[in-house]
C-alpha cells in the first residue's frame, strides 16, 4: 500500500449546515453533489467531500456513535503567516470554534487550529523551513 490518500471523507450531522459552512464560509466549490455526499473541486490535491454520518458509519461497518478527539487532524499549509491569520478569521466567522489562535508555534513555524461545526479539527500551519512543504496555496 502506498502512503496515498485517495480522498477524505468526513461524516457530518447535518448536510446542509456543512454545506454552508465549507461553501459560504471556506469557499469551497462543490464538484458533485449526490444527495447522501457531497464532494469539492480539489485543485489537483486529494478530494474531501463528506457523507451523512449515520450513512457513513453503516457504509464502512461501524457506529456513528462517539464523541471527542478522534486522532484525526487536517492540515492546511499556506505560503505565509498573513494567510492563517485570514483563513481562521474566515472559519470563525463561518461558525468554527477556534482552539487555538493564531501564534508562534514551538517547531518554529506559525499556525493556528479550529473544528469546524461537526468537530473535524483543521490546524492551519505556514513555515520558512525548507521548499518541500506540501502547500495548499
Amino acid at each position: 500500500m502506498k502512503a496515498h490518500v485517495s480522498s477524505i471523507l468526513l461524516a457530518v450531522e447535518d448536510m446542509d449546515r456543512a454545506k454552508r459552512f465549507y461553501t459560504e464560509g471556506l469557499g469551497w466549490k462543490i464538484k458533485n453533489d449526490w444527495g447522501i455526499s457531497v464532494f469539492f473541486e480539489s485543485d489537483g490535491a486529494s478530494p474531501v467531500g463528506f457523507y451523512g454520518r449515520e450513512g457513513l458509519a453503516d457504509q464502512v461497518g461501524t457506529s456513528p456513535e462517539g464523541s471527542g478527539f478522534s486522532g484525526l487532524v487536517l492540515t492546511y499549509v499556506v505560503r505565509s503567516e498573513a494567510r492563517v491569520d485570514e483563513i481562521i478569521g474566515e472559519a470563525e466567522k463561518a461558525g468554527a470554534t477556534v482552539l487555538k489562535p493564531p501564534a508562534a508555534l514551538p517547531w518554529g513555524g506559525y499556525g493556528a487550529t479550529f473544528a469546524d461545526p461537526d468537530g473535524y479539527i483543521w490546524s492551519l500551519a505556514y513555515s520558512d523551513q525548507g521548499e518541500d512543504q506540501p502547500y495548499a496555496e
